[in-house]
């Protein structure tokens, strides 16, 4: 719960997908250098992003930029503070951060706050600062952070702070991996290139804050030499290109990100996401004898999340999807591709007086693989190759019985048979296309909550669903003429079939699963309970 609260609430999350330490030599530490580069970013990110909460004149921009620092759980010394006319100018700052698995130093030699004479303020700072980052393991990680061109300016009221911010580049860089004397060489970056943005703080009770931000492109470019053997290394180049970064925050104002499973429930939220228009990579990777190279390209993504204390959701969808990877341990070139992909998960969190909705869901449009990978599963060319489809879409009204995000509920609410009241629940999508077989469906149920013996735990259900299968026997002799399974153990299958579906067609089966308000379960309008 923490580490996801404390990711989500800052755009430097973008960011943690991009393993700058993943290659030859490095098994076992990639967990310990993802968490090290993870918190370096975000802590580097931090330092440009929390002029965010700025007020109308220089010192009150610098006093409220210390205490949201103070929010995230670190510590900060400044070299020195001096007003030289309109300028406040804030050397040798040092910020700290440390947690079970890093600690995180960030050195910045300046940062200058200019009052403009209207009411609002023009910050700037060094265009590059380090962060180093030490594993408890005791490996050393230094990052280059580095922005060009980059103009901030504060405008508003101390209660209601408007920003924007344009940059030419924002980057980070890594300078150096240093683990037990082994020195890794070569390159490793990240720039994202013509960000543009707007920021909005609110202060009250809480403190609010919403961004909006716009980025042209991001680059990504790692060639590294582990040193852990001859010949050995990884190179990597991609881009994302059309990203659009959207956030609506709300935080207590004594928020203590340390302890930040407390956050949610003290009335802290988050909803926000992103979009991209495409992204690509390219790779080259030598390790241990064994060469790799590929290529992967997406198309439109989106992605949205929500934590509250009433709901948690995630939404992401990515379209036209396709990975090439040719192997020196493979004996073809393996190709995936991918129509859509996409994933729903929304229920609510806190307790209600009426029932809350939920929806969850599954997406794999037109799952294609080349035909090196199908000649493993059917050498013979049984099975027909057309590309699968899995989607699958519930969606209902649910009341939750505790506030499933408080920690002081957690004990009772593990202990309770039943956490919510489950009062609807509908197939709102059943697709499956695989091997020449199709499953169709659809159906809803609602559920007595007064009635918990007749299907204890459960509430007593009252509905139906329908389900269509086409090509079901086909498959299954398939399978049999693949040597897959042996025919006398198909007879099972075939029989429960013929009990509990009724032919509408050629090699057409439908089933009908009824639970009437008496309790009956009839398949077909034959009961079996």
């Amino acid at each position: 719960m923490d580490n996801t609260f404390a990711d989500a609430i800052h755009p430097c999350q973008d960011l943690e997908g991009v393993d700058l330490t993943k290659g030859p030599g490095m098994e076992g530490k990639q967990m310990t250098y993802r968490t090290t580069l993870r918190s370096a970013v975000c802590l580097a990110a931090l330092v440009t992003g929390s002029a965010a909460f700025a007020d109308v004149s220089a010192q009150q921009v610098w006093d409220d930029w210390k205490t949201e620092f103070s929010l995230y759980g670190g510590d900060m010394t400044v070299g020195s503070e001096e007003m030289s006319g309109d300028t406040l100018i804030v050397r040798d700052i040092a910020i700290t951060a440390s947690d079970d698995d890093v600690s995180t130093r960030v050195d910045i030699p300046e940062v200058r706050f200019a009052e403009q004479g209207d009411g609002s303020v023009s910050i700037t700072m060094s265009e590059s600062y380090p962060v180093v980052a030490t594993a408890q393991d005791g490996a050393v990680i230094t990052l280059l952070v580095s922005q060009s061109g980059m103009e901030l300016n504060v405008s508003g009221t101390p209660e209601a702070l408007d920003y924007t911010l344009n940059a030419d580049s924002f980057g980070v860089a890594l300078q150096d991996v240093v683990d037990n004397g082994t020195s890794v060489t070569g390159e490793a970056q990240v720039v994202a290139n013509n960000l543009s943005g707007t920021y909005a703080t609110r202060s009250g009770d809480m403190r609010n804050m919403t961004y909006d931000m716009q980025v042209e492109s991001m680059d990504v470019l790692v060639d590294l030499q582990p040193g852990t053997g001859p010949g050995e290394y990884v190179t990597v180049g991609g881009k994302i290109s059309g990203i659009a970064m959207q956030a609506d925050i709300t935080l207590p104002r004594d928020a203590d990100m340390a302890n930040a499973e407390n956050i949610i429930a003290s009335g802290g939220a988050m909803a926000g996401g992103y979009t991209i228009d495409s992204s690509e990579v390219v790779f080259d990777i030598n390790a241990e004898g064994d060469q790799a190279s590929g290529s992967f390209r997406g198309g439109a993504g989106s992605l949205t999340g929500q934590i509250s204390g009433q709901t948690i959701s995630y939404i992401a969808n990515t379209q036209d999807i396709a990975l090439t990877v040719a192997s020196s341990s493979a004996p073809f070139p393996i190709d995936v591709s991918l129509a859509e992909y996409g994933v729903t998960f929304e229920i609510p969190t806190g307790v209600a007086e009426t029932p809350q909705a939920f929806r969850m869901g599954i997406d794999l449009v037109d799952l294609a693989v080349s035909d090196g990978i199908w000649s493993l599963l059917d050498p013979s060319n049984v099975l027909p190759r057309d590309p699968a489809t899995v989607q699958i879409g519930l969606a209902g009204l649910a009341r939750p019985l505790f506030d499933m995000l408080d920690p002081a509920q957690e004990d009772a609410m593990m202990a309770s048979d039943m956490p919510f009241e489950l009062n609807e629940i509908s197939l709102t999508q059943l697709n499956i296309a695989l091997a020449g077989a199709t499953v169709t469906g659809e159906g809803a149920f609602v559920f007595d909550n007064d009635d918990l013996e007749s299907f204890a735990p459960m509430p007593r259900p009252e509905g139906e669903v329908s389900v269509r299968i086409n090509g079901l026997n086909a498959l299954l002799d398939n399978l049999v003429t693949m040597g897959l399974v042996p025919a006398e153990q198909m007879m099972a299958p075939r029989m429960m079939m013929g009990m509990f579906a009724r032919s509408t067609g050629n090699d057409q089966l439908e089933t009908k699963l009824e639970v009437t308000a008496d309790g009956q379960v009839l398949a077909n309008g034959q009961r079996i309970r």
